[in-house]
């Protein structure tokens, strides 16, 4: 009648989630785009040693777009040099690797992206453990804005 608590769980999660989108910098929304495509790697990889190979593939589709449509998407290459487009490369590597192990049950593939995406999530992660300081520092001056390539440009999410 009321629905199920696990519907009312997810519902509370997905607030949660919109609610940290809202809030977060440039530089949060990157890592949770990585912490993401993590997730849905790790996912794919025990649901391929499971044999669920539907839930497999759902899982691997999702890290794809996180990354495709997500990082990949975000990208400046109009400004971000040599930075942005090497990216681009390796973004587009870690899909290939992706799909490769998708689509021939390679555990190894996928491995290899979970690992790329960790150790780039890790530099991530080091940038904004030097950026914070500068960024409070930053917060106490008034400054013109300045313009970070790498960071995901604006983007409008009403529905029409």
């Amino acid at each position: 009648m009321f629905g199920s608590t696990r519907s009312g769980a997810n519902a509370y999660a997905k607030v949660g989630l919109e609610t940290g989108v809202v809030a977060a910098s440039p530089h949060k929304l990157i890592v949770m785009l990585f912490e993401g495509a993590i997730t849905a790697l790790n996912a794919a990889l025990a649901h391929m040693s499971a044999g669920e190979l539907e839930q497999k593939g759902k899982a691997v589709s999702k890290a794809m777009l996180i990354v495709d449509e997500g990082m990949r998407a975000s990208l400046d290459k109009a400004n971000g040099g040599e930075i942005a487009a090497n990216l681009d490369a390796l973004y587009a590597y870690i899909v290939q690797c992706m799909f490769q192990g998708h689509l021939k049950n390679n555990p190894a593939k996928l491995e290899e992206a979970r690992t790329l995406l960790m150790e780039l999530k890790g530099a991530w992660d080091s940038i904004g453990a030097t950026a914070q300081p500068a960024a409070a520092a930053a917060a106490t001056q008034p400054a013109a804005r300045a313009f970070d390539s790498l960071s995901p440009r604006s983007m409008s999410f009403v529905s029409a």
